[in-house]
């Protein structure tokens, strides 16, 4: 299967030579020097996108609030900020994962290949789950209460898809984000912690029923 990636970048030496490699590796590549065309370019409909966080007109985080409620692939941003606050902005925003300029083209691709092979994985899993007046449909990609779809960003659902594909089991920051992500989680623990107050302050709208149980000192479960 011929993948179709989305490189978004102002730097147009660092496009050309990525397209360059993964066009080599066989992907199909398409590419936007701003903001303004990366949301135009949307319409595609890529399998994943590489978007850079600075760039003139439309930055990177802005991009991704506007797209990520319009497509559901995978998003990595590209950002030389090493600070943990602006990684934890980037993933809040709607992004699933980043990578520190200069980077790896080996790393990169190996980010890209593990974030492709769990979307593929996520098509095998049952079609739904339903507890207490909550409903989570794997195929659909969303999650119901009642009669009412919770908006949900991307990472949301994803820790809500985990844990609930886990019932009772008890898994910490690290390995959520790991497991989410498709990467290494060490030292993002605070996006975790931050996502699971917005998903219990959104279910909390419709329900009492609280369904990701925290266990101290350890980190969190889905209630059987």
């Amino acid at each position: 299967m011929e993948y179709k990636i989305l490189m978004v970048d102002d730097d147009k030496e660092l496009l050309k030579m990525l397209r360059n490699y993964f066009e080599i590796k066989g992907y199909s590549v398409i590419t936007a020097e701003n903001g303004w065309e990366a949301v135009e370019r949307i319409r595609l409909q890529p399998d994943i996108l590489l978007l850079d966080v600075n760039m003139p007109k439309m930055d990177g985080l802005e991009v991704c609030r506007q797209i990520r409620d319009k497509i559901s692939c995978p998003i990595i941003f590209l950002t030389a900020k090493a600070e943990e606050q602006d990684r934890v902005n980037g993933l809040l925003s709607g992004g699933d994962d980043y990578i520190l300029k200069p980077f790896s083209l080996r790393e990169l691709e190996a980010r890209i290949t593990a974030h492709l092979k769990r979307e593929e994985r996520h098509k095998a899993k049952p079609d739904y789950r339903f507890r207490d007046g909550l409903l989570i449909d794997y195929t659909a990609k969303r999650v119901q209460i009642g009669e009412t779809y919770l908006e949900l960003t991307k990472l949301e659902y994803d820790i809500m898809e985990f844990l609930s594909m886990n019932p009772g089991q008890v898994f910490d920051k690290e390995r959520i984000y790991e497991k989410v992500c498709g990467y290494d989680g060490e030292g993002d623990s605070r996006v975790v912690t931050e996502l699971v107050r917005r998903i219990r302050k959104k279910t909390g709208q419709y329900t009492e029923t609280e369904y990701i149980e925290t266990v101290w000192g350890m980190g969190y479960r889905w209630k059987q």
